[in-house]
């Protein structure tokens, strides 16, 4: 017999299992095509079993944007701020955010820019949390700015909403190229436009897949 522990905690995997998905789905299908049938048929489970994680369609969507924004930090953020504070986490939350395309942890790409341009029109609390994320997101690019701007990283007169603008821009473009042409190529163009504008020109920071294909080269001359 199950004990209601054990019940509560096969409930809660199941309730992140679907959440997840929806967080996938979403990229694909917009999160307004989110259904209890999409996800049931996706996950191999009963209308029923899904229905009863949540009450509403509108549930189901703040839950697949709690989800998200986890998803978010944890492959974006977190990264990013374990780097020196400044200049040094500025370059890591733009090359975290191009890593995490690449990895196509989600089919469709970055969730955020997707919703931003569904859900942008539409009053309500799903628009509220979407902007909220935006909002926050554009507030840690700026800080991380004004930080490199204290530390004499950028120069005094750079303006540090400005360039949180131009560097969310750079995400956001590169994410619509990389979708659509499913090419990386993009990504490392995007790279290499962050370090201009940042004026970083190291060797370390060729863009990936140069990297990648000097790797490939200096393997075949070993061989």
């Amino acid at each position: 017999m199950s004990t209601p522990r054990r019940t509560r905690a096969d409930g809660e995997r199941t309730r992140e299992a679907i959440v997840r998905e929806a967080v996938c789905l979403a990229t694909i299908e917009g999160l307004d095509g989110l259904s209890i049938g999409n996800l049931a048929d996706a996950l191999d489970m009963s209308k029923s079993g899904v229905y009863a994680h949540f009450g509403s369609k509108r549930d189901l969507q703040l839950a697949t944007l709690d989800e998200a924004g986890r998803i978010f930090s944890a492959e974006v953020v977190e990264p990013a701020l374990s780097a020196e504070p400044g200049l040094a986490q500025l370059l890591a939350l733009c090359d975290a955010f191009f890593d995490h395309l690449l990895r196509r942890t989600l089919p469709g790409g970055c969730f955020w820019c997707g919703v931003v341009m569904e859900m942008g029109t539409r009053p309500g609390p799903v628009r509220e949390e979407i902007a909220a994320f935006q909002s926050g997101f554009t507030a840690l690019i700026q800080q991380m700015v004004e930080t490199a701007v204290e530390r004499g990283q950028l120069p005094d007169d750079e303006e540090p909403e400005t360039l949180a603008f131009e560097l969310n821009g750079i995400m956001f473009a590169a994410n619509a190229k990389f979708v659509l042409h499913e090419d990386p190529a993009p990504l490392d163009l995007a790279r290499h436009v962050v370090r201009r504008r940042l004026g970083v020109t190291t060797s370390a920071s060729r863009p990936a897949t140069a990297r990648r294909a000097r790797s490939r080269a200096q393997t075949t001359n070993h061989a």
